[in-house]
């Protein structure tokens, strides 16, 4: 007799993210093993919860079986009282899947972009971290499609366009890797993963923060969307999470016409010319603009649609405004035909 359905969909998920990290890095050879010689190392992010802990159950079954050695890493966000002892706890529980190398990372979550973008910046720092100094092939994370409809819907409020309604990736980079971050569950459902939890005992914890009503994303879990699915029947998680693979493919597309417009406007000196970018589609305009902000040094994750139309004017509405005040303390101006970005 086989799995339940729940585990072997959550196995299944997890064998192909491995199979396609065994693919990459067979195209770099060098980075099959680790200078010691031993197997490729796959962490896994993992809070505690439902999603997390069925990820980590998984990659605990299926890494072995691909010569793959498989990690895990909580990330202890100090926000909560004994978040410390929550994690120590996570620690256990991973230790007890066989999971190693295991740790838990403490952050301090600072304030740009409001809590729940600091806390994102902050624990991506800490896996970024934990990723090169452990070596790691991959870092797996448990985002479902339920997370992944969320992230639609709160895009689509802010106005941010259409790589906001894009969502995540099921891969996405870290500082030099392009294919660092794997999110397996992405075609998963939140209740497939706990189904998934339930059936193998394994102990989870829910978030307070994820029932809170002072966070967007909570509001949006427990009121947007199930009002959206009274008003609109079953299948609106589904509809979102076809609407963000469609968008990302048109954003992709702008985004590699953007990165090639990017060296055409720029002058001698690398600064951006604003006649030539006027001459630009808006769209590929916009993006050259945002990677320039970024570049900068503005959190990508704290810049909004609305910051890219105010530097936009500076092109398009030139009435002799001044600097622009932008995420990370960075600031544009135009000074003769030019457009200047930089960090004050």
């Amino acid at each position: 007799m086989g799995p339940h359905p729940a585990v072997a969909a959550i196995r299944l998920a997890v064998r192909r993210v491995l199979h396609d990290v065994l693919t990459d890095l067979t195209d770099r050879p060098a980075d099959r093993r680790t200078p010691d010689g031993t197997p490729p190392l796959v962490l896994v992010a993992c809070s505690g919860g439902a999603d997390s802990m069925a990820l980590a159950s998984a990659l605990a079954f299926e890494a072995p079986k691909l010569g793959i050695r498989a990690g895990g890493i909580t990330v202890d966000h100090g926000l909560q009282p004994g978040s410390d002892l929550r994690a120590a706890e996570v620690i256990t529980r991973m230790t007890a899947l066989r999971l190693d190398p295991v740790e838990s990372v403490a952050v301090r979550v600072g304030r740009d972009g409001g809590p729940e973008a600091a806390a994102r910046d902050a624990r991506y720092s800490a896996l970024d971290e934990a990723a090169d100094r452990l070596g790691a092939a991959a870092v797996l994370l448990g985002h479902t499609r339920d997370d992944q409809a969320e992230t639609v819907l709160l895009g689509l409020a802010r106005g941010s366009g259409i790589r906001s309604l894009s969502g995540m990736a099921e891969v996405s980079g870290g500082p030099g890797r392009t294919k660092r971050y794997r999110r397996p569950f992405l075609q998963i459902d939140r209740q497939t993963a706990r189904k998934a939890c339930m059936v193998q005992s394994l102990p989870v914890w829910d978030d307070p923060h994820n029932i809170d009503p002072a966070y967007t994303r909570s509001r949006l879990r427990h009121e947007g969307l199930p009002a959206l699915e009274k008003a609109l029947g079953k299948g609106v998680v589904e509809a979102l999470a076809r609407t963000a693979q469609l968008s990302r493919d048109d954003a992709d597309a702008l985004d590699a016409w953007a990165a090639d417009a990017e060296t055409g406007v720029r002058d001698a000196d690398g600064r951006l010319e604003c006649a030539k970018l006027y001459a630009l589609p808006p769209a590929v305009r916009r993006r050259v603009l945002r990677r320039a902000v970024v570049a900068a040094g503005s959190p990508a994750g704290s810049l909004f649609a609305r910051h890219i139309e105010e530097v936009d004017r500076l092109i398009t509405g030139w009435r002799g405004q001044g600097a622009i005040n932008l995420p990370g303390r960075v600031e544009a101006q135009r000074q003769g035909g030019r457009l200047v970005i930089r960090q004050g």
